[in-house]
Order: C-alpha cells, then sequence, then structure tokens
C-alpha cells in the first residue's frame, strides 16, 4: 500500500528525474548551437583552423638543423621521438637560423600542434604561419640559441601559460 510518505518520495524522485533531463538536453542544444554559429560567423574564404592541443603521439613533424653544429637535426629528432612525436624526416635546413631557438612553420591544420611543439622551447619559438599549407605537418627548425628541450614540467607550464590557441588572421577555428 502506498502511504502518503512514499507517494511524496515519489513523486520527489520523479520531478527530479524531469530536472536533470531537462538541463541535459538544454546543455546539449546549446553546445550544438554554438558550434554551428561559431562556423556562420567566418566571413566568406576563411580557412578553417583546428585549434585543438593535441597530444604528442598525433603530432607529425619534420625536424631540420638550421645552425652549423653537425648532427643537431638527428639529435633532437630523436629527442622529439622519444616523447611520442611522430618525427617523418630530420635534415639539415636550407637557410640558417640565427639569434632564435626554433623556427615553428606550420599550416592551419596544426595550429593548436604548433603550440604545443612551442611549449617543448618554453615558448620562444618563432612561429611562420603559412595559410596556402594544407599537410597536418609542422615544420621545426633549429636555431643557434637552441640548448634543450624542455621538462614535461616546464612543457605543462608553457602550455598553460600561452592559454588557448588563437586562430591566426584569414581562418576560423574549426567545429569539432
Amino acid at each position: 500500500m502506498l502511504t502518503f510518505a512514499r507517494v511524496r518520495a515519489l513523486t520527489i524522485v520523479a520531478v527530479l528525474v524531469i530536472g536533470a533531463l531537462i538541463a541535459v538536453y538544454l546543455a546539449m542544444s546549446r553546445d550544438s548551437t554554438g558550434a554551428a554559429s561559431a562556423q556562420r560567423g567566418c566571413p566568406e574564404g576563411s580557412v578553417l583552423a583546428n585549434l585543438t592541443l593535441p597530444d604528442a603521439q598525433d603530432v607529425k613533424i619534420n625536424v631540420y638543423n638550421g645552425t652549423n653544429q653537425a648532427g643537431l637535426a638527428t639529435q633532437v629528432a630523436e629527442d622529439f621521438a622519444n616523447r611520442d612525436f611522430q618525427v617523418l624526416e630530420s635534415a639539415d635546413s636550407e637557410t640558417a637560423v640565427e639569434d632564435a631557438v626554433a623556427v615553428l612553420r606550420y599550416g592551419p591544420q596544426t595550429v593548436g600542434a604548433a603550440q604545443v611543439l612551442d611549449a617543448y622551447f618554453l615558448n620562444d619559438a618563432i612561429e611562420e604561419f603559412d595559410i596556402e599549407r594544407d599537410d597536418d605537418v609542422v615544420d621545426v627548425i633549429i636555431g643557434d640559441q637552441f640548448r634543450q628541450l624542455a621538462t614535461e614540467t616546464e612543457v605543462r607550464q608553457a602550455i598553460a601559460e600561452a592559454g588557448s590557441p588563437i586562430a591566426p588572421p584569414g581562418t576560423c577555428p574549426q567545429a569539432d
């Protein structure tokens, strides 16, 4: 037999369940409309930029030596490979990089990946964004001011310090 206390308890539980379902529905509908409006707000002709900060194993890089120190590209490529990056190529650069730790060259698909890599240089690398680039690889050219890659703790601190990636000029954030 249902007593008044049981009826009251069931009513309260039912109200809470309905309230939770409404809250979940509202959160999901606002999230999907926010992503759609982000793309609708893009100027015509804008290129979508991937601002996601990927894990190391999802980042493809080429490492080039922009110094006169022999074997530096191979050494740095091995350091990145030991940190789970996908190193596709290591070689000498055609151009020297003077008065800089490194230069990062990347396109719209790797904006977030470039920021992760910059953290390994304590946010001191020179970033060269190329809107025409359509691959998913970041070129890392080691400069004459390079000493070593940052530790994992320093990398996390540098990523936190840099904040969220910003879409470069001519691009719009890619909706996930």
